[in-house]
C-alpha cells in the first residue's frame, strides 16, 4: 500500500482553535484548515499532540474535530491526505480509527496517549488492533512530551505489520532517528514513508539519506507541529530540498535550517522542557490573526514567561519562514470561503 506516494509530503499537525472563553472556536478552526490547504499542505494531521490530546476524552468533541477538518479539506482541495491522531488502549484506539475512517481519514497516527500497557508489546498489540480499522503510521515521540525509548527490535516487528504505511520519527535524538532508518532499510519495505517529526532538525532530516547494505532510505517529508506555522514556506523549502537532494547543498539551505531552529526555539519552548509548546503554536497563529487566542483546553497548558515576546522577535527576524505576507494578503478571502 503506497498511501504516501510522490514526495515530498508537508503535513502540518493541526492545532485546536480555542477562544478566550476556553471553548473551541469552530470558525477559527475552519479558517486555519483553509490556510493550510491554500499554503499547499499535502495532508493534515488532526487530533494529534498539537491539537491537544484532551479532545480524546470527549468522543463528541473528537468527532467534531475530525469532521471540521475533513469537510474543509473536501471543499477546498487539492486533495490532502487526512491522518487521524489516535489515542487510548487497543479497544478505544480501534474505535477512534473506525470513526476516523468513516469520516474519510486515510491513516491513523498512533500516539502513546492513554495507553495503559506502556511497553513495546503493548504498543505493538494496539498497533495491530488499529490496523484492522485503518492503515497506521508509527510514532516515535520524544520523552519530554510523553514518549518513550523504543528499541530497534520494536521497529523491526512494527515493520512486519502489512498495513503500516508510515513512521513519524520525532524522538529529537539522532541515534534514535538512525535506529528507525536502519530498520526500515533492513526490512526491504518501500511502501512505508518516513516522515520527520524532529522539529529541531527538519532540514538535516530531509536532506540526509541513510544507507545500509546498499539500500538507501530517506525522509519523504514530515508531519510536524512546526509546520502548523509558516506552512507555505515549509512547502517551498521542502520542495527545494527534495529536488536538490542528489546535488551539493547550497549554503542558503543550511542557513534556512538554522533559522528554522531559531523559530522552533521560540515556538516550542525547549528551555522550559517544551512546557509552552502547544500554547506557543497557538500564540504564533494568534499574532498572525488566524486564531483568537493562545488558550488551550487545559489550564496548565500556557505560554511560558517571555514566550510571546520571543515569538514576536522571530516574526521580525524570519518573516519569509512564517508566511507573514501570504497570510496578511489572503486571510480576508479565506474567511469568506469558510463563512
Amino acid at each position: 500500500m503506497h498511501l504516501f506516494g510522490t514526495p515530498p509530503h508537508v503535513i502540518p499537525a493541526h492545532p485546536l482553535a480555542v477562544g478566550e472563553d476556553g471553548h473551541p472556536d469552530w470558525a477559527a478552526q475552519r479558517l486555519l484548515t483553509r490556510y493550510y490547504l491554500a499554503a499547499g499542505a499535502t495532508g493534515l494531521g488532526v487530533a494529534v499532540h498539537t491539537t491537544q490530546f484532551e479532545i480524546h476524552e470527549d468522543r463528541d468533541l473528537l468527532r467534531r474535530v475530525y469532521t471540521e477538518a475533513a469537510e474543509v479539506a473536501e471543499s477546498f482541495g487539492p486533495e490532502a491526505t487526512l491522518v487521524a491522531g489516535i489515542a487510548g488502549d487497543a479497544r478505544t484506539a480501534a474505535e477512534e480509527a473506525a470513526l476516523a475512517a468513516d469520516l474519510g481519514y486515510e491513516a491513523a497516527l498512533l500516539s502513546p496517549r492513554g495507553l495503559t500497557d506502556r511497553t513495546e508489546r503493548g504498543i505493538l498489540d494496539r498497533a495491530r488492533a488499529v490496523a484492522a480499522e485503518l492503515p497506521i503510521v508509527g510514532f516515535y515521540m520524544q520523552e519530554s512530551v510523553g514518549g518513550m525509548y523504543l528499541s530497534p527490535a520494536f521497529w523491526e516487528e512494527l515493520l512486519t505489520i502489512e498495513r503500516l504505511v508510515g513512521i513519524k520519527v520525532a524522538p529529537f535524538d539522532r541515534y534514535r532517528t538512525k535506529d528507525v532508518m536502519e530498520q526500515l532499510a533492513l526490512s526491504g519495505r518501500e511502501d512505508v514513508a518516513l516522515l520527520t517529526g524532529n522539529d529541531d532538525a527538519i532540514v538535516p532530516d530531509l536532506m540526509t539519506p541513510f544507507t545500509v547494505d546498499g539500500r538507501e532510505v530517506r525522509f519523504r517529508g514530515g508531519l510536524l507541529g512546526q509546520w502548523a506555522v509558516g506552512t507555505r514556506a515549509a512547502v517551498e523549502l521542502t520542495g527545494r530540498l527534495w529536488k536538490g537532494h542528489d546535488a551539493p547543498v547550497p549554503q542558503e539551505l543550511l542557513d534556512a535550517g538554522m533559522a528554522m531552529v531559531d523559530v522552533n526555539q521560540a515556538v516550542f519552548d525547549p528551555q522550559n522542557r517544551f512546557a509552552g509548546s502547544i500554547a506557543g503554536v497557538n500564540e504564533m497563529l494568534r499574532q498572525q490573526g488566524l486564531l483568537p487566542s493562545s488558550r488551550c483546553l487545559s489550564d496548565t497548558e500556557v505560554l511560558s514567561p517571555g514566550q510571546a515576546d520571543r515569538i514576536r522577535l522571530v516574526r521580525e527576524r524570519h518573516p519569509e519562514l512564517l508566511d507573514e505576507d501570504f497570510i496578511a494578503e489572503n486571510i480576508d478571502s479565506w474567511r469568506e470561503d469558510i463563512a
